[in-house]
């Protein structure tokens, strides 16, 4: 439901976490729902050591990554044949439409970021890729 009143700044408390369709773990700031936003959506994600995202994509949206703690890792590409390591302090982006699969390879730190979308309501244009679900990426 969004928001309908008349745009002004606002304060957000993150929400709840919530687990979206990729299987991480979000607290939800700036959205649709939250502010009424329409072009733009900004969360926390939290990657529990040793966990991964189901391989997907953003249907025509863009991600800006900003990572706060620890090293996640992920794959990307159309058949996630490329590789980046994300430690604290870097910016990632991912392109509209890249399939991707995020990942924390550590078996004790979390890994926590700040993201922005240009899908205000985030999970909408989430399309999972079961197809590049593999036992060889992890």
């Amino acid at each position: 439901m969004s928001d309908t009143r008349e745009p002004t700044c606002r304060v957000v408390r993150a929400g709840e976490t919530i687990t979206g369709k990729q299987a991480l773990n979000y607290n939800v700031g700036v959205s649709a729902e939250s502010v009424g936003a329409t072009g733009i959506h900004m969360q926390i994600v939290t990657i529990p050591p040793g966990a991964r995202a189901k391989a997907h994509k953003h249907e025509h949206h863009e991600t800006a990554i900003y990572a706060l703690e620890g090293v996640s890792h992920c794959w990307y590409g159309d058949h996630l044949e490329h590789h980046a390591v994300v430690e604290p302090g870097d910016f990632f982006y991912i392109p509209a439409n890249v399939p991707h699969l995020p990942y924390n390879p550590s078996d004790s730190e979390t890994a926590r970021a700040v993201i922005a979308r240009t899908d205000p309501n985030e999970q909408e244009s989430v399309v999972l890729m079961p197809e590049l679900e593999t036992d060889a990426v992890k």
